[in-house]
């Protein structure tokens, strides 16, 4: 009987690996998908930060949908889900955000362009000849 219980034990190992195999390979599915989720989050946060909202608000709103998406596929434990929701999320969020600072250095130059017009007016100003 004796013999018996250790061939059941071998025949056991092989399905034994399995569940742990099944198991770890759950386990590192989550810490991407999770650490995918907050860098999302946090592209989401640094577009908003930019002013994104203003000036791309249709990329910020897709970006948004799809951070909740990734989050909700995170608590429904699909985690390939949420890792591809999340990283469509973060693509979303880095447009928006290089949207935002491209209208800002848009703007500045703008600025920059009325400062050199204006101090040109002054010095043609100056420059003119005076009449009496």
């Amino acid at each position: 009987m004796k013999q018996s219980g250790n061939h059941d034990a071998y025949r056991m190992a092989p399905v034994l690996a399995l569940l742990l195999g099944a198991l770890a390979g759950c386990a590192s599915q989550k810490t991407p998908a999770t650490a995918d989720v907050a860098v999302s989050r946090a592209a989401v946060d640094a577009a908003a930060n930019a002013g994104a909202a203003e000036v791309a608000p249709a990329e910020m709103q897709s970006a948004r949908d799809k951070l909740m998406r990734a989050n909700q596929a995170l608590t429904a434990r699909d985690y390939q889900a949420a890792a591809d929701w999340a990283n469509q999320a973060e693509a979303d969020a880095r447009l928006a955000q290089s949207k935002a600072n491209s209208a800002k250095a848009a703007q500045a130059a703008e600025e920059v362009q009325r400062s050199i017009q204006a101090l040109r007016d002054e010095l043609s100003r100056s420059s003119a000849p005076v009449t009496r």
